[in-house]
């Protein structure tokens, strides 16, 4: 479709690239990318594409806007915390380039719709930070034929490659197996520095933009890794693994049944020495136990429970003996990961009624006192 005038002055200084010129502008407007994730990573990412004049741009996330999403996800703003993540996109998206068509998912991808979604588009962009969803994306666009850019982001340190591409490894060459359950602290445990994403994601944009233009060297077989606190750019080479039975083999040819069992992230049968939110509440009333919350000072400074004792996890080892052996305890932290690992500890050490709180004091938040900050 020739472009318009309006065209012409938006996109000028493509216009003037060779490399875009007005064929690679109209080839990009009949083009269309799939943002998986609309965070720290696909904020900056569908801002450039829409900008660009990306001719489609899905925009699929099932999750709302929180207030701790606000310090790195710059698609979203404090009008729009509550709200669904892909109508604020949407929103934000259509005031930047009305010349865009946006369709917005507000579901989570899964087995049973991955392949149908992704199949309707040219490029694929992975902004998410779960490995259940980072594996299904991949196969289904391996299965697909599409190629897919894919960041990662923790604290200062990211990681951005472009996977299966033609002649080029998927993401399993690189990572065949998951690591283990709880190995890796989500940004929410380790947190990440608010501009990191916003340097990957328009690192993610400009590498979909070459696909689309088929212009310069994709990150196809290379591995950026990005260190923010050094400022240091490492390229490390990466080869199609042979073997691999998804795209080198190609001997699967449906996605896994179940991509959480796969990444041990499945929700696990409940441990009879948990204990839930709802639980904790009724026993702290009568007194019944001790609540030691392992989180860091800075933690406990944005949310608390009345009555808690604060011990950071890192001084466990140091301070476990000054807790009543004989009481019941249980250990409190964000999500339940590194309270479990804390129950574990003195559980070894010889304390023989500690319970660990399920889903953590976010958990608390969510069912029992939305009064206490989810962060």
């Amino acid at each position: 479709m020739p472009l318009s005038r309006e065209d012409r002055q938006r996109y000028a200084r493509h216009l003037t690239l060779p490399q875009v010129g007005e064929a690679g502008q109209e080839r990009l407007a009949g083009a269309s990318v799939l943002l998986i994730g609309l965070g720290g990573l696909g904020s900056p990412a569908a801002l450039y594409l829409a900008a660009a004049g990306v001719g489609r741009l899905g925009l699929l996330d099932h999750d709302q806007v929180a207030l701790h999403n606000l310090q790195r996800q710059i698609l979203h703003d404090t009008a729009s915390v509550g709200g669904p993540k892909a109508s604020s996109a949407r929103a934000r998206l259509e005031a930047l380039n009305p010349g865009v068509r946006l369709d917005t998912w507000e579901v989570a991808l899964t087995r049973d719709n991955a392949r149908g979604i992704i199949a309707d588009y040219d490029v694929i962009v992975d902004g998410t930070d779960s490995f259940t969803t980072r594996y299904l994306v991949n196969d289904a666009c391996v299965l697909e034929r599409k190629p897919l850019v894919q960041a990662s982001v923790h604290r200062f340190e990211g990681q951005l490659s472009v996977f299966g591409a033609p002649g080029g490894p998927c993401y399993r060459c690189v990572h065949p197996e998951p690591p283990p359950a709880g190995s890796v602290p989500s940004c929410a445990e380790g947190g990440v520095l608010g501009v990191l994403p916003g340097l990957l994601g328009t690192l993610q944009a400009t590498e979909a933009l070459k696909l689309l233009l088929r212009i310069g060297s994709p990150l196809v077989g290379r591995l950026l890794v990005v260190d923010a606190l050094q400022m240091h750019f490492t390229e490390i080479g990466v080869e199609r693994d042979p073997g691999c039975e998804w795209c080198a083999t190609r001997t699967r040819t449906d996605l896994l049944e179940d991509y959480a069992a796969f990444c041990g992230e499945s929700p696990a049968a409940p441990d009879a020495r948990d204990i839930s939110p709802q639980e904790l509440q009724r026993a702290l009333l009568r007194g019944d136990l001790l609540l030691v919350d392992v989180r860091e000072d800075w933690e406990v400074a944005t949310a608390s429970i009345d009555g808690a004792q604060h011990i950071p996890m890192a001084l466990i080892p140091a301070r476990h003996l000054t807790l009543p052996r004989q009481r019941a305890i249980a250990v409190l932290c964000h999500h339940g990961t590194r309270s479990a690992m804390v129950a574990d500890y003195l559980r070894a050490a010889g304390f023989p009624r500690v319970h660990n709180v399920s889903g953590g004091i976010d958990r608390w938040s969510a069912e029992v006192d939305p009064s206490v900050p989810r962060y």
